[in-house]
């Protein structure tokens, strides 16, 4: 009986078996690192939602002017103190140097550009700041506004706007950088001059540009 021939295997037999190796190995080594991205993610999420940081707040504690009511020849002062909260439980932050200024109506009438800083706050700590805010003549328009409010609504309402530059820390590690920060604080004094109790304590806005 006639042995038949030994042919090799096909050549395209071949280069597929290896080609489907390369895909099988090409899909487990992207499954892998995708699957490695995931939890780097993940543990960077979870990390995040642990040392996410809180702004600082800001409160007045305490806000005079005298004298009050003023007349168009005096030069009144406003005398303020803001309590700062660091909320944080692992965070710190640095505040620079800051100035402050007291508005009526939108008008400066009053600055100060030696509040307090640059410091350092450590997590859940409070400090307070401020000072004397020195005004020259107010004029005839703010002073009529303000005995105006006075007859009107028994009060008068001022607006304290600070300025400082803010910098986190987390444990030994200090990002590179520090944010310009601006506090604006609404006071409403009353016929004393005194600031009144609806005012006391609120919390002050901020906003970063």
């Amino acid at each position: 009986m006639r042995a038949l021939p030994n042919h090799p295997p096909p050549r395209h037999f071949s280069r597929s078996t290896r080609e489907s190796l390369t895909n099988r190995l090409s899909k487990h080594l992207c499954s892998f690192v995708l699957s490695a991205l995931l939890l780097v993610a993940f543990i960077m999420f979870l990390l995040w939602l642990a040392l996410r940081p809180h702004r600082p707040r800001f409160h007045v504690s305490s806000f005079s002017t005298s004298p009050f009511p003023p007349s168009e020849s005096s030069s009144p002062y406003f005398t303020v103190q803001l309590s700062i909260r660091n909320p944080n439980r692992k965070i710190g932050f640095f505040l620079g140097p800051i100035s402050g200024s007291v508005h009526y109506r939108g008008n400066p009438i009053g600055s100060n550009t030696n509040l307090g800083g640059p410091f350092y706050q450590p997590p859940q700590s409070t400090k307070t700041v401020g000072g004397r805010f020195d005004s020259g003549l107010i004029g005839p328009f703010n002073t009529a506004g303000m005995q105006n409010d006075l007859s009107e609504n028994g009060s008068v309402g001022f607006k304290v706007v600070l300025k400082t530059s803010l910098r986190f820390r987390v444990s030994a590690w200090e990002p590179r950088g520090a944010h310009t920060m601006h506090v604006s604080c609404d006071v409403v004094v009353g016929p004393d001059g005194q600031i009144m109790a609806e005012s006391k304590n609120r919390r002050c806005s901020i906003y970063f540009f």
